[in-house]
């Protein structure tokens, strides 16, 4: 993937923003993201599971970004598999400013701002995305190495928390991957939420695993 692929790909399904600038965006594990313009980005999907999430993706975070508090990059348009590139792709919205493991939030309001969003996120789910519920988070804290700092300490607070009553509310709607990188900061204050594509149901606990 290339500045001409995305080029090419643009002028094929969307010709009347070819002419807008195009700016390659460091990071991103599942997708390669491009800006266009100032105000929209481009996302491809690197991987064989990322275009099932991008399509999840696009039916679901329009309507969920109309009610959040805080900016989300909403998906404006879904491009359809090519012979050049055979998988669907993003278009949405961009979310200014930088992630959270490269310019930490400093603000003490942030904390209230972040719940405030997951709050406004975490309602009733839809019965159709239920079905895609998070991975368990205690994956392989059995295992962790005697020489990783803390190590006891880590496998009882996990222990603690495979103790703790199972969720028995309806299942909530979830961003399902909320960590540093996955925020954005402005001036030291949370600006923004990314990378809603694996929106998923169940426990809100999930959403809390995150350090920030």
């Amino acid at each position: 993937m290339d500045d001409e692929l995305v080029r090419t790909l643009l002028k094929e399904q969307f010709p009347d923003l070819v002419e807008l600038e195009l700016r390659e965006v460091d990071g991103g594990w599942g997708n390669q993201m491009w800006r266009l313009g100032d105000d929209l980005a481009i996302r491809m999907p690197r991987h064989e599971d990322a275009p099932d999430l991008l399509t999840r993706e696009h039916r679901w975070v329009p309507d969920l970004a109309a009610r959040l508090p805080l900016p989300v990059p909403t998906p404006l348009r879904l491009a359809e598999p090519s012979d050049r590139f055979p998988r669907p792709w993003l278009i949405t919205t961009w979310v200014p400013g930088e992630a959270a493991d490269r310019s930490p939030i400093s603000t003490a309001r942030s904390a209230d701002v972040l719940a405030g969003f997951l709050q406004a996120l975490h309602t009733v789910a839809p019965v159709s995305i239920r079905s895609g519920l998070p991975r368990s988070l205690p994956w392989g804290f059995d295992n962790l190495p005697e020489y990783v700092d803390h190590a006891d300490d880590i496998r009882a607070v996990v222990q603690d928390a495979l103790a703790a009553p199972p969720w028995d509310g309806v299942p909530l709607w979830l961003h399902g991957d909320l960590h540093p990188a996955n925020v954005v900061v402005a001036d030291g204050t949370l600006a923004g939420v990314i990378d809603l594509e694996e929106v998923c149901a169940g426990d809100p606990a999930n959403d809390l695993v995150g350090r920030f």
